[in-house]
Order: C-alpha cells, then sequence, then structure tokens
C-alpha cells in the first residue's frame, strides 16, 4: 500500500525502476528477457470513485515479456510496495488461436541483419540488377505477418519483410519497391523461414522522390508570420497528471499500446462536477490493403496491437506540431531491453481559437452578441513504419467532446511495368502505384453520464410520415427512436440518410425538461471494412464491421482487437466480447465507436501525404439546462483591432 497523488497516475520513473528490479529477481537478469510493456495496472473502478487524497491504495505493474530464445510469453504483476511479483502467467500463444505480443524496435533491426545474410534473398536482389554494394543499401521493411494458415508460420514470431532501393542511406525508399520478393523472417531465430522470389517482370522504379527540404521545390516566399500569442498564459491549470480548463476537469494517462487515455472526463455545471467519460482511448486500428499480390496481400497492420501507438509516440516539437502556449507531459517509460527511459514531449495541450460559438443578430432592436469557441486540445503523434498518426481530443467550451484522427505520412508502394497502368490502385507517378486500402480506428469509451449508477443507450434516426390527416402537407417526418437493450443489438452501422444517431442517457437522473441527461454520439461518414466475410483479415479485425458497439463493462475486456492481435488467427476482441449477449440497460457500459478512411491513392499523396481526417463528436443532448457557453464572455482581441477588426459583444 503507497500513498499516491491518484491512483490512476502512470507509473512514476521510480516505480519502474522497482517494478524491473523485482522481475530481474525473480529471473536473474536474464539477458534473453525482452520488456514488451510495462504500464500502470489500474486498480478497479470502485476502489478508484472511493478514493481521496491522503487515503493509500495498491499500487501495481503490469508487463508483458517476451523470451527471444523460447518466444514464451508472459504476463507479470508486480506489488510495488513490496517490490515482489505477485502474479507470473506463461500464455500459450503457440496454439490456436495464436498471437504474438506487438513486434519491438530491436526486432526491426533483427530482421534486416536476418535478411541481407542470407544467401537466396541476396541472389533474389541481384536478379533484379542491384549489385553487391546497392544490395547493402536496400531498405528492408519489417511487416506484421498477419494470419494466413500457414503451417510453416504456426506458432513462430514472424514477420513479413518487403524491400526498396536506395541510391544513397536517405534516399526515399518507397519511390523504389522491389516487387515479387517477400521474406518471413523468425524474429526469436533470426532467420528466413519462407522466401517468396517471383519472376522479374516489374522493374525497380528509379526516379527520385525524396521529400527533405533540400530537396524539395523552392518555398514560398509570401507566407507572413502567424503568431498564436497568450500575453496572460493559458487558461487551464496543471497539477501533475490532473487539468482543469473551462470547467472540464479530467486526468491524463497513457500506455505503450493505446498511447493518450483521458480518465475521469467531468464538467462542472451549477457547482456539481458532473461525470461524463471514466477512460477514453483508441485502442486499436487496422490497415488492410485490397492488392492481391505477393507483395501485398497480407498487408492488414493492426497499428495499436502489433506495434504499440504508445511505445511510438513522437517527441513533439514546440511550434511545430503544437502552437501557442504549450504544456507538454514527459511520459516515464522502458525499452525493450528493460532500460528505464522517459519520453520527452509525448502529449501536447494547447488552446485553440475555434470560430463562432453562438451568435445572433436582432434586427429590430439592435442587440448583437456574438461568442467566440475556444477549444483544448490534447494529442500525441506516433510513427508507425510509414505511416504518421496524429490522435487530437478537443474540449469545447459548450460541453462538446471531439476525436480527430489526423493520418499523413508515406504511402505504401508497388512497382508497375513500363506502359502499365496500376490494376489495385492509384498511380503516384512513371512506373508507381498506390494499392487502395483502408484505415480503421476504434476508441473505446467507459462511459458513466451524470453518474455512476448506470448508462443506457438508444438509437435514434428520422422517417418521413406517409401522407395522411396527420400529414396533409407532406412535411411532416418522425424521430423513431429503441433502446439497444442486449449487446448484439446494439452491433450497430450509421446511415447518413435517416440521420441516425445514439444516446448515452442517466436513466436514474432526471433532466431541466423531465427526461433523462444525456450525450450524443455524433458519426462523420465512414466506411466499413470491405474485406469479405471469411477472410483472415475480416476474421482479425471484426471490430471494423460495425460502427458502434455497447458492452457491459468487463475490465479483462480492453481492446477492440482483443489482448494479442499479432498473427493470431481472427474472432477476437468486439465479436467475441459480445456473443455473451449480455444486459446493456441501465448498466455500466462501454461505447466502442469504429471509424475511418477508404484511401484510393493519387498523385497528390506522393512522396508524403497531405493531413486526411476522420473522427467523432460527443455532444450534450439533454445534460445541460440551457447552452452551456452562454456565460463565456464577449472577446475582444487588440491584434484584430489594429487591423482593422472590432470586438465581440
Amino acid at each position: 500500500m503507497t500513498r499516491v497523488t491518484h491512483p490512476l497516475d502512470p507509473l512514476t520513473t521510480a516505480e519502474i525502476d522497482v517494478a524491473l528490479a523485482a522481475i530481474r529477481a525473480r529471473e536473474g537478469g536474464d539477458p534473453r528477457l525482452r520488456f514488451v510493456s510495462v504500464e500502470l495496472r489500474e486498480p478497479p473502478k470502485p476502489a478508484v470513485l472511493a478514493w481521496r487524497p491522503g487515503d493509500t491504495l495498491r499500487r501495481e505493474a503490469a508487463l508483458v515479456l517476451l523470451r527471444r530464445d523460447t518466444g514464451a510469453t508472459i504476463e507479470a504483476v508486480v506489488d510495488l510496495a513490496a517490490g515482489v511479483v505477485s502474479d507470473w502467467q506463461l500464455l500459450a500463444l503457440d496454439q490456436p488461436p495464436f498471437g504474438q505480443p506487438a513486434v519491438m524496435l530491436e526486432e526491426f533491426q533483427a530482421v534486416e541483419r536476418a535478411v541481407k545474410r542470407d544467401p537466396a534473398w541476396r541472389a533474389a536482389v541481384a536478379r533484379r540488377g542491384l549489385s553487391a554494394a546497392e544490395i547493402d543499401l536496400v531498405q528492408v521493411d519489417p511487416f506484421s505477418a498477419g494470419h494466413f494458415g500457414y503451417a510453416a508460420e504456426a506458432g513462430r514470431r514472424c514477420v513479413r519483410a518487403v524491400a526498396y532501393y536506395r541510391e544513397q542511406p536517405n534516399d526515399n525508399g518507397y519511390a523504389h519497391p522491389i516487387e515479387g520478393l517477400v521474406a518471413v523472417v523468425d524474429l526469436n531465430r533470426e532467420e528466413i523461414v519462407t522466401l517468396v522470389d517471383e519472376p522479374v517482370i516489374v522493374p525497380i522504379p528509379r526516379k527520385k522522390r525524396n521529400y527533405e527540404a533540400k530537396d524539395l521545390p523552392a518555398p514560398r516566399t509570401d507566407l507572413k508570420p502567424l503568431h498564436i500569442v497568450q500575453p496572460d498564459g493559458p487558461s487551464f491549470a496543471v497539477d501533475g497528471w490532473r487539468v482543469d480548463w473551462q470547467k472540464w476537469s479530467f486526468r491524463i494517462g497513457f500506455t505503450p499500446r493505446e498511447g493518450l487515455v483521458l480518465h475521469q472526463l467531468s464538467y462542472a455545471d451549477d457547482g456539481r462536477e458532473r461525470p461524463i467519460i471514466y477512460r477514453a482511448s483508441v485502442t486499436e486500428m487496422v490497415v488492410p490493403y485490397a492488392d492481391p499480390t505477393a507483395n501485398h496481400y497480407w498487408k492488414s497492420a493492426f497499428d495499436a496491437g502489433e506495434y504499440g501507438l504508445g511505445r511510438l509516440a513522437n517527441a513533439l516539437e514546440l511550434g511545430c506540431d503544437c502552437l501557442g502556449h504549450i504544456h507538454y507531459f514527459d511520459v516515464p517509460a522502458v525499452d525493450d531491453l528493460g532500460r528505464p527511459m522517459v519520453m520527452k514531449n509525448a502529449i501536447c495541450m494547447h488552446e485553440e481559437d475555434y470560430g463562432i460559438l453562438w451568435k445572433h443578430h436582432e434586427f429590430r432592436t439592435g442587440v448583437h452578441e456574438t461568442r467566440r469557441s475556444r477549444r483544448l486540445v490534447i494529442s500525441f503523434f506516433a510513427t508507425v513504419g510509414n505511416y504518421d498518426y496524429g490522435f487530437y481530443w478537443y474540449l469545447y467550451q459548450d460541453g462538446t467532446i471531439q476525436l480527430e484522427a489526423k493520418l499523413t505520412g508515406i504511402i505504401q508502394t508497388a512497382a508497375v511495368a513500363p506502359g502499365e497502368r496500376y490494376r489495385w490502385g492509384g498511380m503516384v507517378d512513371d512506373g508507381l502505384g498506390g494499392p487502395t486500402h483502408q484505415h480503421f480506428f476504434n476508441v473505446r469509451m467507459h462511459m458513466m453520464v451524470d453518474g455512476d449508477e448506470g448508462n443506457s443507450v438508444s438509437e435514434h434516426e428520422f422517417h418521413p410520415r406517409p401522407w395522411g390527416t396527420d400529414n396533409p402537407h407532406g412535411n411532416v417526418f418522425d424521430l423513431v427512436s429503441r433502446p439497444l437493450e442486449r449487446e448484439r443489438d446494439a452491433a450497430r452501422e450509421a446511415d447518413g440518410r435517416t440521420g441516425r444517431y445514439w444516446k448515452i442517457v442517466n436513466p436514474n437522473r432526471t433532466n431541466s425538461v423531465g427526461g433523462a441527461p444525456g450525450y450524443k454520439l455524433v458519426v462523420q461518414p465512414s466506411p466499413l471494412m470491405l474485406a469479405q466475410p471469411g477472410s483472415y483479415v475480416h476474421a482479425r479485425g471484426g471490430f471494423a464491421a460495425k460502427h458502434v458497439w455497447v458492452t457491459r463493462y468487463d475490465p479483462a475486456e480492453r481492446y477492440a482487437s482483443g489482448d494479442y492481435p499479432n498473427q493470431h488467427q481472427g474472432g477476437d476482441g468486439l465479436p467475441r466480447y459480445i456473443a455473451a449477449n449480455r444486459d446493456i440497460a441501465n448498466a455500466d457500459i462501454v461505447l466502442w465507436h469504429s471509424f475511418g478512411h477508404t484511401h484510393v491513392c493519387k498523385p497528390e499523396d506522393f512522396p508524403v501525404m497531405p493531413v486526411e481526417y476522420a473522427g467523432f463528436m460527443l455532444k450534450p443532448n439533454g445534460f445541460f439546462a440551457a447552452n452551456a457557453g452562454s456565460d463565456v464572455p464577449a472577446a475582444r482581441d487588440a491584434a484584430s483591432i489594429r487591423h482593422g477588426g472590432g470586438c465581440c459583444g
């Protein structure tokens, strides 16, 4: 039992040291042991809600360990006060339905070593016209292997490796894919298991498409500086991992798999702190490709479960990734070898102007009131191989919550024979195609709307009313609603034609107009998984088959794709969670939302693609008695006035 600032605070560097020492004391400092993840084992929700400053509470670290010699995976728990291992579970991941821990950065380097020392691989590259010196410069990209029922890969820890020509080390290899060559590499043995080497038909594209500043066109000269200035400082207050801003309060968390986590998100209303979400995070994403050829059919990366969004978080740079008066959060972490480190500037927080919050000009009386909207931005960026993903949570002064995913980076590429068009996507340059693919994200929100008594979810959509005596002019349409009472009822798809939306309410409370206080899930137009049912990628990424899922809270159900999607044969995660068909009416529930983007590549996406956006909103719906932004003060911006502007209100 230890005294802590708060039970949900991420592990401190001192606690990480204790956890690592406990594991090494048990294992004798085994150099073959790898640390896939080390994080806080979050206490049970009732214990967290009952905790008060000054109380003591058990602090535990949860670890996923891997033995590089045997391939064994262990889940361990360390009691941080006692400094001892309190639980040690050896997982049977070498048996169906299989699964592996996330691929580690150390293993990326091991793949290149294994591939480049293999004589058959080197001979295959040489047949494509490269010299020995050029082969040494080839870029080798490890890519999660997926699962396709291949006997040679069953129970092994594998990745597939594709290759790209580079004239010099800083070349953008994605401009020069080597087609028809794929190595399946056993990560523990550091050897090629299977080598796919097709007849050489498509030459390597040689046109350079680099993107360093020196390789780009001359920069524009007519762009004047734009400064975001807050001379009196920001409006938020930070106390450790707690943040208060504009009636909002919440706690920051961070895990190796999910990255940024928001805990205990609440809004102060008339002197009362009203909870909305207990815990929110992005738990998974999958990127399936639509090219059936040897280099691409297997590509379906689960970037959270197979790599770890938190492990791959960027160190954000002031004035570049974030603008304005910035507060950065550094995150204590552990590398693959079990060495403590600190991820500098892993999380960025700042305020942004967001245009008009509300406005009306009454021409009869001359009353003109306008209020500008400001939002708080909490974000992080992760680079997963060729793609870069930003995850931005926005909080608004009127009680709205938004998550926006920003997609950028470099597309996967395919070589195309001279004079031919690329069949499986779009042409991006001479002899170079980009495979059509999809990006799916899944956000998990443990709801707690207006209290912990229980929440319910209902579905709503609009339907035109038939002509009749109650619709004589044909202008009437109805809001049709139904409760979602069991888990299988609540695996749902969006429908823009009917304006379908979902409400999460607390049926144990009454709002100002006699209903239940609630929030509304506002979805953006978003695709669903287009891979065929029965395919391995569809089975493994089942969470992307529906837009909305609701489950009864179970602390063991943390991830949309299950605990170990890497090389898992499928069927885990949300489809398995809802099989029990538990009651979700007036219960402790989790709302899961899958959303994404279907990407048909085009020349404008290369060499680095402009940002694409995907996301959703949660908007108050009967939660407040009036516009929660009514008390936002009128704004007067001196800089705007100097340039001929005015004031608002």
